[in-house]
């Protein structure tokens, strides 16, 4: 009774700190009071009882709520030490390794379990750099990190997390779930297919024996090289393997640039019988049917290039090119060009109309291609519209297009692109020459529209990009160039039409001139009995030398870019055009092949701004070099001796830069 009338009583008991509590108390000791006072009211005796009733219920509920309060006092107590305790206890125990630093990037504390990774030395008080370098750029590299970061130190894999506010580091030692991880990345399957490109070819002539000999040389070349890399190899045809390996195997193949090629190429060229291969490997997909069938399509894409190299690509990766490094062996034969002719007669009499177009900045490959396909259509009774972008336009191709003026027929199939997009319909039949890349079109929308009724006719190797649906693909890398692979193409079609006119021949024998520099590179004989066809049905040499004239100003440019020259050892010579001078892109081309003429020279850049506030690159070589492979390095494309690449947001300084990187790694 004492302590529950005492002085702290009014004062309200710690288990009444609680302002809510208060109150609820402070409200029911007001009715209590109420009670007690309204029964006096009624009875003395009443309020005598109600009295005391409300003093012992007091009294009771006091100590009853004073020993929950104990009761809780000591569990949070307690709760709070074993809090603490583990605090501390799992600061100096616990798997995660601590560092504390100060703003010197000294050490000022580690936790015994960050201990053990800096062996027995005594580091407290030292720098961190003084005690271990790469842990000290780790730590630097990733300051300014918010989120937990994986980071290598060492042998050991960590996940970092870095309290700039406190300079401390906390390390997470994830070392075993990394090599699982590895371990699940470096077993993933990698399905491959061999193709060996010419088999046919260089067997056809051999006798029984002969043909079994070259047939194990390559089997055993390809045995020894699979089991060197612990991959499984399986012939399903004369000229066709099938391997299956692990990422692991991948990942040392492409260190090797898979040399097998070039060792099978090489021994088998000294016997005066080169056979090369072609590979397509694919990776990175758990469905094998799919990753079966990218592997194919990596074949494929390895062939329409002209074979002898390999195509590593993942079905949504960017494809990764090895080999490659020689001229491509003409095996065409006159037999594809037929079945090819026949296939486009057969298209051309399922569609209502025909259009043709080349490329942006069509050159007289491009625009003698889509006049002779114009005329082929008209063999076939069929409507054939050039798409052209007259404001895109080189002198040469221009001067075809004012000589065209005294050809109405012709010159009224030539429209703009919003001419084109106007009157294509579902039925519409696009052939895309010259170029097998959709951005590059003269009209990419137009592809857009017909991009299930399109067919590619070019001569350049196949990129990666691709049109996903054509309907027919003529694409010889072995050819001069596209206006050849069309006027194969005359000879198989009816006699009873109106012949290839004399402008139309012109155009053509005029393309092929210039991609072959008037028949110095890349030519055949199927390329002599192009232009010999040509010549037979009215091309003019003399108006194809007016066509490939050039202005004064041109030539002018074109030889102060020349005198611009320096050599990068004595072999490559690179010409770098004035850094806000802008230069046409043929006078760069021009300029490229005119280098070539240097004794000694086997490859030639020339790098120039260009209208469009890009830099180009020009590229050529006399088939001693691979240009192609340098061009792809920077995002561009073309053939082993004539290629060419744009970069964008770049100076002219970097250009060359990356030019020469891009050399040095492919020399």
């Amino acid at each position: 009774m004492k302590q529950l009338f005492s002085r702290d009583f009014f004062h309200f008991p710690s288990f009444m700190k609680n302002e809510k509590l208060r109150i609820i108390a402070i409200f029911i000791l007001t009715i209590s009071l109420f009670c007690v006072a309204m029964s006096f009211v009624v009875s003395w005796v009443l309020g005598i009882i109600i009295a005391i009733l409300v003093l012992i219920t007091s009294i009771v509920s006091f100590f009853v709520l004073k020993a929950i309060t104990e009761d809780t006092t000591e569990y949070i107590s307690d709760l709070s030490y074993r809090i603490k305790r583990g605090e501390q206890e799992s600061l100096i125990k616990m798997p995660v390794g601590i560092m504390f630093l100060n703003g010197e990037n000294e050490i000022e504390w580690v936790n015994p379990y960050l201990q053990k990774y800096f062996g027995q030395e005594e580091i407290l008080g030292k720098a961190l750099s003084a005690v271990d370098k790469e842990l000290a750029t780790v730590v630097e590299k990733y300051g300014a990190e918010k989120k937990p970061v994986e980071v290598s130190w060492g042998d050991y894999r960590f996940q970092m997390l870095i309290e700039n506010d406190i300079h401390a580091v906390y390390l997470m030692d994830i070392t075993r779930y990394a090599k699982i991880e590895q371990h699940d990345k470096d077993t993933d399957v990698v399905i491959g297919q061999i193709f060996i490109d010419n088999y046919d070819e260089v067997t056809q002539t051999m006798n029984d024996k002969n043909v079994s000999n070259i047939s194990n040389y390559v089997t055993n070349e390809l045995s020894n090289w699979a089991k060197k890399y612990q991959m499984y190899l399986k012939r399903i045809d004369d000229d066709h393997f099938f391997i299956l390996a692990y990422t692991s195997v991948l990942e040392k193949l492409e260190e090797d640039r898979f040399k097998i090629l070039d060792r099978i190429r090489e021994r088998t060229s000294k016997q005066n019988l080169p056979l090369t291969l072609s590979m397509g490997i694919s990776y990175g997909e758990d469905d094998l049917a799919l990753l079966s069938k990218a592997a194919q399509n990596n074949l494929d894409l390895a062939l329409g290039r002209g074979g002898d190299q390999v195509v590593v690509k993942a079905p949504e990766g960017q494809a990764r090119f090895y080999g490659g490094k020689t001229n491509p062996m003409e095996k065409r034969t006159r037999v594809r060009a037929r079945m090819i002719a026949q296939a486009l007669q057969e298209l051309m009499s399922q569609t209502d109309q025909v259009f043709v177009m080349g490329h942006k900045y069509p050159d007289m490959d491009s625009i003698g291609a889509c006049l002779g396909l114009r005329r082929i259509a008209a063999m076939n009774q069929k409507k054939c519209w050039i798409v052209l972008d007259n404001e895109k336009l080189h002198s040469d191709v221009t001067r075809l297009m004012d000589e065209l003026s005294q050809y109405p027929e012709i010159k009224g199939t030539v429209i703009s692109v919003e001419e084109a997009l106007e009157k294509a319909t579902k039925q519409s039949l696009l052939i895309m020459v010259d170029h097998s890349k959709p951005s590059i079109s003269t009209s990419p929308e137009l592809y857009k529209k017909l991009a299930n009724r399109m067919m590619v006719i070019d001569h350049h190797r196949r990129g990666e990009e691709f049109p996903e649906n054509p309907i027919l693909v003529y694409i010889e890398p072995y050819a001069s160039s596209t206006c050849e692979l069309i006027t194969e193409m005359f000879e198989y079609q009816s006699r009873d039409s109106e012949p290839i006119n004399k402008i139309e021949a012109t155009a053509m024998l005029t393309g092929i001139i210039i991609d072959t520099k008037s028949f110095t590179l890349r030519t055949g004989t199927r390329t002599f009995d192009a232009a010999s066809y040509l010549r037979s049905v009215g091309a003019d040499s003399a108006m194809a030398q007016h066509f490939m004239k050039e202005k004064v100003d041109n030539f002018l440019q074109r030889n102060h870019l020349i005198d611009r020259v320096e050599f990068i050892g004595n072999r490559v010579a690179l010409c770098v055009g004035e850094k806000d001078k802008i230069y046409d892109s043929v006078i760069a081309a021009q300029a490229a092949d005119a280098l070539l003429n240097v004794s000694g020279v086997e490859a030639s850049y020339v790098v120039t701004r260009r209208s469009d506030e890009k830099i180009g690159i020009s590229a050529r070589s006399n088939g001693k070099a691979n240009v192609q492979v340098v061009m792809e390095e920077l995002g561009g494309g073309g053939h082993l001796s004539n290629a060419a690449t744009q970069l964008k947001d770049v100076s002219i300084d970097v250009a060359k830069e990356e030019l020469l990187r891009a050399i040095e790694e492919n020399s």
